[in-house]
């Protein structure tokens, strides 16, 4: 059996809010498409560009800022480094002046209303998150290439899905938490260390972990500028951030100036469970509240439950004790292993398998990868991320608007804390008592995921999107 090799830096992708899937993945589809371009050394001949987008992609793409995050992909803007803050005013240029500057070098006519089309009645065999961009050169042809955006920042181009780029040949190939825990077993190795052996295959050991302390750097930054930022959440809906209110309320005018002297101000307010709960809740409203701003947040595994395993992290690293670098590396590998591990057996989209597929596998995730640094041991590690996905089977993607805000930013404090109930659960539990195990419940998610109706898989055409009279006048 062939084993997909899936690198940390895959599961946790720096980029830009509001959706991994209908923002992220069009942003880096019109990149890949750029990079088409350019290889056919055609790019200057282009004389204009239609975008089309079909099923799940029409019908939430607005909400998501699809449009958005395909012309700042066919400009050539990086998600990673764009400044946020210019997203709007680079925007309103295109549309007003009806020219976009393709790769940042070739001008070529484009009016957004009229060249960027939601097919809402249309999709595509493969995945419900399809894209086609047409292009038309000045000697008269032209041509078309459709992506996919799977989940996760993760794309595809139609006709290279099995494409073995980048391939590499890993000392501990895993495809199901059974490989995992053979590995382990084998080696007497944690979930951590067999996941940074394998990405010694790519890099070097001390490249990787300067990497993943880049990643917490970007979610703790998100985290902290959700908690310091106040107002009405943009889209219409006039979701009011509660981050900062909250934020304000537990620190009882303690006093701070960074990042660090925020979390031991934090931390002087004790640890009683009322406390904890709320903090919790705090951190995973923060970054999702950014994530629904267009800020910039880090994809875990998706950026609709971006806030889930930092939330969890955090409660590491303020009540738990795990406030040290290497502490921080193993719990990111840990959880990164257990989302490429849904991945390959099931879905991190949610417009293929509804919420469970977002806020589930973050939160077995971040269950895992607590679980392992409290102590755990390799099966309650993974009996921990079993138990999290087990209580989130079947849940729905229907957001109002389609919008990442309601239910999505609440979503986040429930996937966090039901981790970390998972993982004390875990902890108090023998694992070879369980009846249930990680790989029944990822093909259990499967199975779920195939069952379930599509007005439920992020179409915003059932639940509470259909359910909640709120008139979206400025959407």
């Amino acid at each position: 059996m062939r084993h997909e090799a899936i690198s940390i830096f895959d599961m946790f992708k720096i980029g830009v809010g509001p959706s991994s899937s209908h923002t992220l993945g069009p942003w880096k589809a019109a990149k890949l498409f750029l990079q088409s371009l350019e290889d056919k050394n055609i790019l200057q001949q282009v004389k204009g560009i239609e975008v089309l987008l079909y099923g799940s992609l029409a019908k939430t793409g607005v909400g998501h800022g699809t449009d958005i995050a395909v012309q700042l992909g066919l400009c050539g803007d990086d998600p990673v480094s764009f400044d946020v803050n210019n997203i709007s005013a680079k925007i309103n240029d295109i549309s007003n002046m009806k020219k976009l500057l393709l790769n940042g070098r070739h001008e070529i006519d484009f009016d957004p209303k009229e060249d960027i089309e939601f097919l809402f009645s249309e999709a595509l065999p493969f995945h419900p998150n399809a894209l086609t961009f047409l292009v038309n050169l000045f000697n008269g042809e032209g041509f078309a290439e459709t992506y996919y955006s799977i989940g996760g920042g993760f794309v595809v181009k139609e006709g290279a899905l099995e494409d073995s780029k980048n391939e590499v040949i890993l000392p501990f190939p895993t495809n199901t938490a059974e490989d995992l825990l053979h590995w382990c077993i084998r080696t007497g190795m944690s979930v951590s260390e067999v996941v940074m052996e394998n990405e010694n295959a790519w890099r070097p050991e001390e490249e990787t972990k300067k990497r993943i302390l880049g990643i917490w750097q970007v979610m703790k930054e998100c985290m902290y500028l959700g908690c310091h930022t106040k107002g009405n959440l943009p889209g219409g809906l006039f979701v009011k951030r509660r981050g900062f209110d909250l934020n304000k309320k537990l620190l009882q005018q303690r006093s701070y100036n960074d990042y660090d002297s925020w979390v031991n101000a934090i931390r002087q307010g004790g640890n009683d469970f009322k406390y904890t709960l709320d903090w919790v809740s705090c951190f995973a409203l923060a970054v999702n509240e950014e994530n629904a701003s267009f800020g910039r947040v880090v994809t875990a595994p998706t950026n609709g439950a971006a806030g889930v395993i930092p939330a969890v992290l955090q409660y590491y690293i303020i009540f738990c004790d795990g406030n040290t670098d290497d502490k921080i590396i193993r719990f990111l590998l840990a959880a990164s292993e257990v989302g490429s591990i849904f991945k390959k057996g099931s879905t991190i989209s949610a417009a293929m398998g509804g919420c469970q597929a977002e806020i589930g596998v973050s939160s077995a995730m971040a269950a895992a990868a607590l679980t392992e640094c409290l102590g755990g041991t390799q099966k309650q590690t993974l009996m921990a991320a079993e138990i999290a996905m087990e209580h989130h089977l079947g849940l729905t993607c229907d957001p109002i608007g389609g919008l990442v805000q309601i239910p999505c930013i609440e979503r986040n404090t429930m996937g966090a804390i039901k981790a970390i109930t998972a993982c004390q659960l875990a902890l108090q539990s023998t694992p070879d008592f369980a009846k249930v195990s990680l790989d029944a419940v990822i093909k259990t998610m499967w199975d779920t995921a195939l069952d379930m109706n599509s007005k439920y898989k992020e179409t915003s055409d059932g639940g509470l999107a259909i359910n909640i009279p709120i008139s979206l006048s400025e959407c």
